[in-house]
């Protein structure tokens, strides 16, 4: 019982840190989508700003995921469902804003 009692705590906190992580992603994302409109005077047409707008939506997404899963703390399937959709999610987001900064950074976009 008191192994699932630390469970269940290590996930509220996992989810607590992929909240505030989803959050700060999301600041990141519209920075760079300003930063982006910006330079387009200098580099010409690009999108971007609109790759990046994807990214920021699927860190949002991961928040909430995250936040309905530390509401249903109570549910342990939903929440474990919750999780592991806010996990498969934010790693998605992360790599794709990854992706999106190099090629920009190389011109590819």
């Amino acid at each position: 019982m008191d192994s699932e009692s630390n469970d269940s705590a290590a996930r509220r906190v996992l989810s607590s840190h992929i909240l505030s992580a989803s959050v700060v992603m999301i600041g990141v994302s519209t920075t760079l989508i300003g930063l982006v409109k910006v330079a387009k005077a200098h580099m010409g047409p690009s999108r971007a700003d609109q790759y990046v707008a994807l990214a920021a939506l699927l860190f949002l997404s991961s928040a909430l995921a995250s936040c309905s899963s530390i509401r249903w703390w109570d549910h342990p399937p939903l929440r474990q469902t919750c999780d592991r959709i806010a996990d498969l999610i934010f790693v998605c987001a992360l790599v794709g804003i990854c992706l999106i900064a190099s090629f920009l950074a190389y011109e590819f976009i």
